[in-house]
């Protein structure tokens, strides 16, 4: 069965810093792009937090930038995202996805992937 599974989630104190993982089951990362997306209790799915393609190319969105990386380490076949400065507002489920990169790479501003494969979720608790 071919699925995503997340971890290093946990309780963390405003200001901390976290690094989630992110590794595929019965695949390879290797031609898929890789997205971290969050959702908070109550609330919907955000749009992606941070992406990172095939070719290396790593963005992240303006609401996280700044805090917030992602990397990909294509030998060990996971993909990190890296949470600093964390705030309660972060609070949330946080679950990555792989996908493949469609033509044209960009609608309206943002990457365009159709993502195949969801993980569960680990999850980020922020103390004030």
């Amino acid at each position: 069965q071919l699925r995503l599974v997340e971890s290093g989630g946990g309780l963390v104190n405003s200001g901390g810093s976290l690094r989630l993982s992110c590794a595929p089951s019965g695949f390879t990362f290797q031609y898929y792009t890789v997205g971290w997306f969050r959702r908070a209790p109550g609330k919907e799915r955000e749009g992606v937090l941070c992406t990172a393609t095939t070719n290396g190319s790593t963005n992240c969105a303006d609401s996280v930038k700044g805090r917030f990386t992602i990397s990909r380490d294509n030998a060990k076949n996971t993909v990190y995202l890296h949470l600093s400065n964390l705030r309660p507002e972060d609070t949330a489920n946080y679950y990555c996805a792989a996908g493949i990169l469609l033509e044209p790479a960009f609608v309206l501003g943002k990457l365009n992937v159709r993502y195949d494969y969801w993980g569960q979720g680990t999850q980020v608790t922020v103390f004030s």
